[in-house]
């Protein structure tokens, strides 16, 4: 791992947490396990506290109870996946500052940020992102052609529905990166998040990919752009989630669905909102117009336009109306 890494989250810490994650365990075993003095252990212990989790020191040892606040601590605590977290109160943005972390030879790690401050989306437009979204991105190192790139952004956008369903938000996906909330506006419903996945590599495989997620999780409605038809989860449930929660469901679900990207390909479809509308889709080739019927591996988008099916690999998608209207 890199020393890039380290310094969001130490190594050190993050054996500590793996540690107290099985129970009460005294100092002395933490020590040993850990590979620290008792002293550093105390000091650590005290710099999680301060992190916002709750370790109790009880007759058997140390315990973890309520996890609180929004940390790389509590993120890493009970993470189920093989990812290094690298936590920032805030960062001009966790795509830029994954790249860094990719550049340095790290994989596996998920940057995450409470406010990014010169955040973007596709084709480089702004995004908003104060305090209180889910602001992360994950680096990863896959023995892929660049083809099958998109898969992963696809990935991540199933990994993002299904966290918000179980938060119970109905979200559903608009090709090929932003997940929705209700019907009707221009996108087919209001924006709960974007997705977007910058690579680096060589013509035969992938060096190394990022993809981001902008998600306004406990996002104040009136801190949200008045003309972008956007929406948070804090807005449709009425309350705020846990937002460290949030972050460990969606970086399991997306760990489960990167071993198998045909089949996230094929859950991206069953959470479509975009299949089995009319779309207008900007390519670089020019206007694609139909009905939207299906997505192929690794992500393109396969619009009836009536004279013919055509694939569509990359575009900016517009929702018209519903093909049986």
């Amino acid at each position: 791992m890199s020393d890039a890494v380290e310094a969001g989250l130490p190594a050190t810490r993050r054996r500590l947490l793996d540690a107290l994650a099985d129970g009460p365990v005294s100092g002395p075993a933490l020590a040993d396990e850990v590979g620290v003095s008792r002293a550093a252990i105390w000091n650590h212990v005290e710099a999680l506290r301060d992190a916002g989790l709750a370790v109790d020191s009880t007759d058997d040892g140390y315990v973890v109870g309520d996890v609180s606040g929004y940390s790389g601590e509590a993120i890493a605590y009970g993470l189920d996946g093989p990812f290094a977290v690298d936590y920032h109160d805030s960062v001009g943005s966790t795509n830029d500052r994954a790249r860094e972390v990719a550049a340095a030879g790290a994989r596996d790690v998920v940057v995450v940020a409470d406010e990014q401050t010169a955040s973007r989306g596709r084709l480089d437009r702004e995004w908003v992102s104060p305090p209180g979204g889910v602001w992360l991105s994950v680096v990863c190192r896959p023995e892929v052609p660049p083809a099958h790139a998109p898969a992963y952004t696809l990935a991540m956008a199933v990994a993002v529905t299904r966290a918000c369903r179980e938060a119970g938000v109905d979200a559903r996906i608009k090709w090929p990166n932003d997940v929705l909330v209700g019907d009707g506006g221009e996108r087919g419903g209001r924006k709960l998040c974007g997705i977007l996945t910058e690579m680096e590599g060589e013509a035969d495989r992938v060096s190394w990919l990022v993809i981001g997620v902008g998600l306004n999780a406990n996002v104040d409605p009136a801190d949200l752009p008045p003309d972008a038809d956007a929406t948070s989860l804090l807005a449709e449930r009425g309350d705020p989630v846990d937002r460290h929660v949030l972050v460990q469901r969606i970086v399991k679900e997306f760990d489960a669905l990167r071993g198998d990207l045909r089949g996230a390909v094929d859950a991206w479809e069953e959470y479509a909102d975009t299949v089995g509308r009319r779309v207008r889709v900007d390519t670089p080739g020019g206007v694609v117009e139909g009905e939207a019927v299906g997505v192929e591996f690794p992500g393109a988008l396969l619009v009836d336009t009536g004279d013919d099916t055509v694939r569509v690999t990359a575009g900016d998608c517009e929702h018209l109306r519903p093909a049986a209207e």
